[in-house]
């Protein structure tokens, strides 16, 4: 069974490209060839800058011949249906077997297709696959049709047996398959011949290429960190930036640099991000100081000097940068410690959405909504307010403007500079929080309060103006935003209802939603919102292992205004309903519900109140009306006090006496005072569960 080699050798391949392309080379060209018969052991795709490779293990020498049966029309079908049943499966008439079968004598054809040599098959789906590659970007070049993301030089593609290596023979637009390569680009320029993928390899380390980007990856982390721990200093983990440099880079050479003493003083995540998007360096701290003081690039080349006027020439570009940002640094504290004005003016005209007004407006809002919101959450009122109207300075700053990632971060540092209160310059940074689903949640009070308002604003702006997601479209980011929401309220504890800020904010952008007293919940605007959010819920405690039934039955009592409320009681209910009691009390209940409701819609009367136990005919009726007794001398209390546990426990408690009075007492008696009152009982039932969740909507 031969083994398979394929490299594509190009001109440079963009970074952030290269994992996907060498995923869709293995993916394409090992579907075609199993689409086309030709099975295998195992594949494995890599990259480097210039090349995509491509290995499988233990492919077919050719693939099988194979003989499909299909079935065509009636023996006496018109000769025409016939003929045309001949063309589509190539056979003649002679070919053709008659069989009978319920139906008639139907005709069936054997059609045998001969198995292809390995070669040939390889052949046709890497020509397919190159021409038809999902770069996406792609170019052409000379005066070819061929468009790749960088000209294509050269194909490597070789079968290797237990006799040798045969080049597969094919043409792609001028460039033949081939069994040679190249090494790196200025170490070892000169081709290579290879026999086989471990010979490939081997070949290429020594013409100075590592092919496994992981490799690269871990080699330029060891060597960076060996560096810095030399110098009693740390790299700052960059995940992103490790795998991006390793896609630049075939032969990582790590360079550890200096900064000039002029710029240790700008803020550590400037330095950072300075170094990280315009010469993509790491950074690397000093662990006493938090200060940024080196930097580590990785060259593609080993050169006479160790790399002495590679760093010399970095540096210099670094500085020259660096003293940009320590421009806009000191151009933006003087204007922060003015007081702000400059940038809080210049937001009145910065439009934050045409029908929304400006970056000034939204800014009056959030204020507005964060004095508001701020006892709720133990913040003080005046400096949620304060803190809300500062929170977007920052974006108006040179610095932000320069590197927009540090807004919000950018507003501390400058609100620090103007003495307000730590908690109000940590509303700056933190207000944006949480941007993704693993992001920590702020947690001081003023930071919470603003980060709700920013929220609550985007979702009641945009829904006043009916710019709601739509499918898989939500280009304002208002999941997310409820999501920050939720997370604020669930993960802080907070018992906090959306209903005020909600419909505040829905008021604040035109909504009427009545004069002062009428109940919100009346109007669709709110409704809508507020379903929205509940959706976001759902999916947040589904990711938990929550089912959707039981957050459908919480969701449908009062007060799911309360996320934080409304979560504790979902967990309690679905920690409940894991117990075999809690299992069993749902089908009690449902059966006392069913034949509750059957009797009051044949009746035309409602039961739901009167049951007295001095009508019990059984013991187990006595008992039952003992275990409703105790159960909502239970429930009642820790309701109350929002003890949902305690609440549910005692109701998955009333399992077995419900068990024992269905299984010894028929409900309906001919005795219609005792009918009467076990209709009653039922109705205890129904009230004390449906007192701790809505269990009609619990499945199964």
């Amino acid at each position: 069974m031969p083994d398979l080699l394929i490299e594509l050798f190009s001109e440079e391949i963009p970074a952030r490209m290269q994992t996907r392309a060498a995923g869709d080379l293995k993916k394409l060209v090992t579907d075609g060839l199993v689409e086309a018969g030709l099975t295998y052991a195992s594949a494995a795709a890599f990259s480097t800058p210039r090349r995509l490779t491509l290995t499988i293990e233990g492919a077919l020498a050719a693939s099988p011949t194979t003989v499909e049966e299909r079935k065509g029309p009636k023996a006496d079908a018109p000769e025409k249906a016939i003929d045309g049943f001949l063309r589509g499966a190539g056979l003649t008439r002679d070919d053709l077997e008659e069989r009978d079968t319920p139906k008639g004598k139907i005709l069936f054809a054997k059609i045998t297709k001969p198995g292809r040599p390995a070669a040939e098959i390889v052949a046709e789906v890497l020509e397919q696959t190159i021409r038809n590659f999902p770069w996406p970007k792609s170019m052409r070049w000379g005066s070819g049709t061929l468009k790749w993301v960088r000209p294509l030089h050269s194909i490597l593609c070789i079968l290797v047996t237990e006799e040798g290596a045969e080049v597969v023979p094919m043409d792609v637009d001028g460039i033949k398959a081939g069994n040679t390569t190249q090494g790196h680009r200025f170490m070892s320029p000169g081709a290579i011949t290879v026999r086989s993928f471990d010979d490939y390899t081997t070949k290429l380390q020594r013409a100075h290429v590592v092919l496994d980007a992981t490799e690269r990856a871990d080699a330029i982390w060891h060597d960076a960190t060996n560096q810095a721990f030399a110098q009693g200093l740390e790299v700052v983990e960059d995940a992103g930036l490790l795998a991006e440099v390793a896609g630049l880079v075939e032969w990582p050479v790590v360079l550890m640099g200096k900064i000039d003493d002029d710029f240790l003083g700008l803020p550590p995540e400037v330095l950072q991000t300075s170094m990280k998007e315009h010469q993509k360096f790491f950074s690397v701290r000093n662990p006493k100081s938090g200060r940024i003081e080196r930097f580590i690039t990785v060259a593609n080349r080993e050169t006479a000097d160790n790399g002495a006027t590679i760093l010399a020439g970095n540096q210099k570009v670094l500085s020259a940068r660096l003293a940009d940002a320590k421009f806009f640094w000191e151009n933006d504290l003087r204007t922060a410690r003015a007081g702000m004005t400059d940038w809080l003016d210049a937001l009145k005209n910065v439009t934050f959405h045409n029908k929304l007004g400006t970056q000034a407006d939204l800014v009056d809002r959030m204020a507005t909504l964060a004095r508001e919101i701020a006892p709720a959450v133990g913040a003080d009122p005046d400096q949620a307010e304060r803190a809300a109207r500062l929170a977007k300075a920052d974006l108006a700053s040179e610095m932000v403007y320069e590197f927009p990632e540090l807004q919000g971060l950018m507003g501390r540092y400058y609100i620090d500079a103007m003495s307000e209160d730590k908690a109000i310059a940590a509303a700056a940074q933190d207000h944006y929080a949480p941007l993704g689903p693993s992001d920590d949640v702020p947690t001081a009070p003023v930071s919470v309060a603003v980060a709700l308002a920013e929220k609550i604003d985007k979702l009641t702006g945009f829904w006043a103006i009916d710019e709601k997601p739509t499918g898989s479209k939500d280009p304002f980011a208002l999941r997310r935003a409820a999501l920050g929401v939720i997370r604020i309220l669930v993960e802080n504890g907070l018992d906090f209802s959306l209903q005020v800020p909600l419909a505040a904010g829905l008021e604040a952008h035109g909504e009427k939603l009545g004069d002062d007293g009428d109940d919100p919940n009346t109007y669709i605007p709110f409704i809508d919102l507020k379903g929205f959010i509940h959706d976001r819920l759902k999916v947040y405690l589904r990711d938990q292992g929550i089912r959707h039934d039981i957050i459908d039955a919480c969701i449908a009592m009062p007060n799911n205004d309360d996320l934080n409320l409304l979560v504790k009681r979902a967990r309690a209910l679905s920690d409940t309903l894991k117990t075999d009691d809690g299992e069993n009390l749902i089908q009690g209940f449902k059966r006392a519900n069913n034949i509750l409701t059957q009797a009051e819609e044949a009746d035309g009367v409602e039961y739901s109140y009167g049951a007295d136990p001095k009508f019990a005919e059984t013991d187990e009726e006595r008992a039952l009306f003992a275990a409703l007794d105790a159960a909502e001398a239970q429930i009642t209390p820790a309701m109350q006090a929002q003890d949902f546990t305690t609440a549910m426990s005692a109701m998955a408690g009333l399992r077995a006496p419900i068990d024992a009075f269905f299984t010894a007492v028929q409900v309906n008696s001919d005795n219609a005072t005792v009918r009467r009152n076990r209709l009653n009982l039922l109705s205890r039932i129904r009230q004390i569960c449906l007192a701790v969740a809505d269990l009609t909507r619990i499945e199964g």
